[in-house]
């Protein structure tokens, strides 16, 4: 390989985010001096990054060889894997490829950001194989949580790469046509060399369940509460639960009231492109208001605690949309991990006002869109690749899904993070170098490194709080805590900080009594002993010269 990591007569794989974490995935494969970028995502940020709604996969590596960038594949329209796409798309300046329903949501996306004239967007809508130097994808069918979820079939001139993208087994999706057992088995016979796999589900011992059966569950449920106002929380994404909420409230004779941009975003994209074309026509909120009780059921997104969705809203008293004593949330979603805390606020608030929750845990209301242990080992049987590698998974699912990978006799499996450069092909998979594969935060309109000072920054002032100090022209010090528990002890602070500022610049000798830098140093280390002195808090302390 050439010292600039430029693909040789070779098959190579980096992951670049979604390895090592769930979220975030950007795959690129390399050929012969070219690569193909499968999935261009985003992750929403926690505690870690105050202040950031929207963390990124770092492409510094291949924003410096977009010239050998032939293009973006798509495989479904999750934010975890087009998220980044009106943030990235026109400084990589490459096509972008998906099906039509995930084009539509890309296209909303580049217009709402001004860049539909920016970027090539192709449809791919008759599931015909395409080129892309030295690479010829072909999009396969397979079951998700979302209107055309894809595998990709990417063959090369050293091997063929089954991509699973995100995926499970459904006899019953309701929405789509997943590939067969049979065309799956007869891409196998061809040949696959490497499997590239979603590890999300691995550590459930059985199936994920069929979107089917999901339907007789909610039928149950909302059954039982004739009478009380019901609201289902979905993920918005979820077209094939969308028609179930559907199918549901017409046979139980109830209205439906859609709250939630998100969900409203979905349902129009969906129509657009041929789905949920016989959905019931929703009534707005007033109406649903003025319904009696037992006659409504209101789809509302906010499942996950997301503090701005409708569901939050209306557990907050804040929304149109209002539910009493004895009415009844389904919730119809996974519990995401990490988003505990913010679900458990919002269960608090309804609960206290006596509010019926009725879970996955509780009731067949749910199933997941990735696979289970059965559906992976049943794949490795049809596809029968010579490689495994997990990706689309903590470190702990990986490695588990490499495990099961080698009982069910697949004779490699790599386990790589993002950054580590593998080659697949030819001779046996190995690892050959680690490239940058870091975090970039949209902060405000700025997109900037996660580990960059602005965040660190952030991050020390959030813990401790900082300091003011400013120092006039006779030396003499203002000082304005920001953030640190004193309450009542506020003054009796500033009063002592102040004496301590005063003392430690008159101690200074000679040339440092006139060396600005060398009396700021001074006044800053007595304020930050001081206020650690008064609440135990080592804070960001600045000071400044005003006089």
């Amino acid at each position: 390989m050439k010292k600039d990591f430029s693909p040789e007569s070779e098959l190579l794989f980096l992951a670049l985010g979604g390895s090592g974490e769930i979220g975030m995935n950007v795959n690129l494969y390399g050929c012969d001096g070219k690569w193909l970028m499968v999935d261009l995502g985003m992750t929403f940020s926690g505690n870690e990054y105050p202040g950031v709604d929207l963390v990124f996969a770092d492409l510094d590596f291949i924003e410096e060889r977009t010239k050998d960038l032939v293009g973006i594949v798509l495989t479904h329209g999750h934010e975890d894997h087009i998220g980044a796409v009106p943030y990235f798309a026109a400084e990589l300046g490459v096509p972008l490829f998906a099906t039509p329903f995930t084009a539509e949501l890309v296209r909303r996306k580049l217009q709402e950001a001004g860049l539909s004239k920016d970027v090539a967007l192709f449809v791919i809508d008759d599931l015909e194989p395409f080129d892309l130097g030295p690479f010829t994808v072909n999009y396969v069918p397979l079951a998700h949580s979302i209107a055309e979820g894809n595998a990709l079939v990417i063959d090369t001139p050293y091997g063929r790469i089954f991509h699973t993208g995100d995926w499970k087994l459904d006899e019953d999706p309701i929405i789509g046509e997943p590939t067969t057992e049979e065309e799956l088995t007869a891409i196998g016979d061809d040949g696959v060399l490497a499997m590239v796999c979603d590890s999300t589900n691995v550590f459930n011992p059985n199936p994920s369940g069929s979107e089917g059966a999901v339907y007789q569950g909610l039928m149950d449920e909302v059954s039982k509460h004739t009478g009380k106002r019901v609201l289902v929380t979905t993920f918005a994404s979820n077209v094939a639960r969308m028609h179930t909420l559907g199918e549901v409230a017409r046979e139980t004779g109830r209205k439906v009231c859609v709250a939630g941009r998100s969900l409203d975003r979905i349902l129009e994209v969906s129509q657009s492109s041929g789905y949920l074309t016989d959905f019931p026509q929703p009534v707005d909120f007033d109406t649903a208001m003025r319904l009696p009780r037992g006659e409504v059921m209101i789809i509302a997104t906010g499942g996950q605690g997301e503090p701005r969705a409708a569901l939050s809203r209306i557990a907050d008293g804040n929304h149109p949309i209002e539910l009493a004593r004895g009415d009844v949330i389904l919730f119809s979603s996974r519990q995401i991990p990490g988003n505990e805390i913010a679900i458990g606020k919002v269960q608090n608030q309804l609960a206290e006002r006596g509010i019926v929750m009725v879970t996955d845990r509780q009731s067949a209301i749910h199933v997941s869109g990735h696979p289970g242990r059965p559906e992976l080992e049943a794949l490795y049987g049809w596809l029968r690749p010579e490689i495994l590698v997990p990706v689309h998974g903590e470190m702990r699912h990986m490695q588990e899904q490499a495990r099961v990978g080698r009982e069910s006799g697949i004779q490699h499996t790599v386990v790589q993070k993002n950054g580590d450069m593998i080659r697949l092909a030819p001779g046996k998979p190995e690892k050959l170098a680690e490239v940058r594969a870091g975090r970039l935060v949209l902060d405000g309109d700025i997109i900037i490194p996660a580990d960059g000072g602005a965040i660190a920054m952030r991050r020390r002032i959030a813990y401790n709080g900082a300091v003011f100090v400013a120092l006039d022209s006779k030396l003499q010090p203002h000082i304005e805590p920001l953030g640190l528990p004193l309450d009542e002890d506020e003054p009796d602070f500033i009063a002592e900080a102040m004496e301590d500022v005063g003392s430690a610049i008159g101690r200074l000798k000679g040339h440092a009594r006139k060396d600005s830098a060398q009396i700021m140093e001074a006044a800053r280390l007595a304020t930050r002993r001081a206020a650690q002195r008064w609440s135990g808090k080592k804070p960001h302390v600045l000071v400044r010269m005003i006089g």
